[in-house]
């Protein structure tokens, strides 16, 4: 009999989870897929960025709400480091509170948006704040649905650009899967280094090796009846763990606690929240620096006894893969294949139905019921 994550398709349909288990499964399937379009779609984009990011005057947003902005915080550092361009990742939920902030009308400004649907109200009033501050701004959308507003009020425009992800990473499960590690590589692969973009190749291979060895220790952590989950990551991986707990919050509908902090920070207060119904997992880094950071803190909760789990994941962690040393920021889409397992695991155990853990509608897809005001009408 076929399995899918540890369950049959149908076993799967039965409890209204089949779509957001094939969107998980599928990734190194997409990514390879995403690999093939971004070689032809690459000189495209940069002809549209015509060497911006080489001019330190450059401002770059990353940006997005939810996981979309947290795919921005994962990567921002990342190719803030390899050009002289500055680049900083600015939630939309923020950049519409506060735009004076961060926008600067004489300032070359790129703005990147993240948007599985293309419809959601942030994404196109902050395109649109955008537009009104910073006249001569770019816009690069990478998004997942050619008919989303995003995408179509983009047609014709000559400062703006969209780069469209595979059909199928459109999820249509409730919960940003596959859209969001395609999103998150595409932007690392045309923002990044050009020789970098190859990479995204070998982790679609990295992944569905991945994926089946991880199965088993993914399912049986999201048996686990966790009170409180806590997730934590170094540098870029702290974004991965916001994303992380936020998939476990997202799936089980609120049920189940979760929290993401640095190994660091997580002393500092945060750290009450463990007790002994308490799963912690640890995204382990590739820099020596912040392993050993890392280490000491699970050596310490371990000294503790409180936590009921602690588990580590990535590079030497209990849950792993022997990969390239490479950055934390290409990485992460692969260590998060282990967190949506775990989400949609704890999701079917709690007898939720994981394509829509909000049966009632009072947390949607596409997010609903937001005022935009304009920001020069006080």
């Amino acid at each position: 009999m076929t399995t899918l994550l540890q369950r049959s398709p149908q076993a799967w349909s039965d409890i209204g989870g089949l779509h957001t288990a094939e969107e998980i499964a599928q990734q190194p399937k997409l990514w390879g897929e995403l690999y093939a379009a971004l070689r032809t779609e690459r000189p495209r984009v940069e002809a549209f960025l015509d060497g911006c990011l080489s001019n330190p005057e450059q401002r770059v947003i990353l940006t997005g709400a939810g996981s979309s902005a947290y795919a921005g915080e994962i990567i921002a550092d990342e190719i803030n480091a390899a050009w002289p361009a500055q680049v900083r990742a600015i939630a939309t939920t923020t950049l519409l509170t506060h735009p004076e902030l961060y926008l600067e009308p004489g300032a070359p400004t790129l703005l990147v948006s993240f948007a599985r649907s293309g419809d959601s109200p942030e994404s196109l009033a902050a395109v649109n704040l955008v537009r009104d501050l910073v006249p001569d701004a770019r816009l690069l959308n990478i998004t997942c649905n050619p008919e989303g507003t995003l995408a179509r009020d983009s047609v014709g425009d000559s400062k703006a650009c969209t780069l469209m992800m595979p059909a199928a990473s459109c999820d249509r499960g409730f919960a940003m899967t596959s859209s969001f590690t395609c999103m998150l590589l595409a932007t690392l692969a045309v923002l990044g280094k050009p020789e970098h973009g190859e990479r995204i190749a070998t982790l679609a291979q990295l992944a569905q090796t991945a994926l089946q060895s991880w199965e088993a220790p993914a399912a049986e952590l999201g048996a686990m009846a966790a009170e409180r989950v806590v997730y934590l990551g170094s540098g870029p991986l702290e974004g991965l763990a916001r994303e992380s707990a936020l998939k476990l919050l997202e799936l089980t509908g609120g049920r189940v606690p979760a929290i993401a902090d640095t190994p660091l920070g997580f002393r500092h207060g945060p750290k009450s929240v463990v007790n002994g119904a308490s799963l912690v997992v640890v995204y382990n880094s590739t820099k020596p620096l912040a392993r050993r950071y890392e280490a000491d803190l699970v050596d310490e909760l371990k000294r503790d006894g409180v936590a009921g789990r602690i588990v580590t994941v990535g590079p030497g962690g209990d849950i792993g893969i022997e990969v390239p040393e490479w950055t934390d920021a290409w990485l992460a889409p692969l260590w998060l294949l282990v967190a949506q397992q775990v989400a949609l695991h704890r999701s079917a155990a709690l007898k939720l139905r994981p394509d829509n853990p909000f049966a009632s509608g009072t947390v949607n897809r596409v997010v609903k019921g937001v005022t935009i005001y304009r920001h020069d009408e006080h």
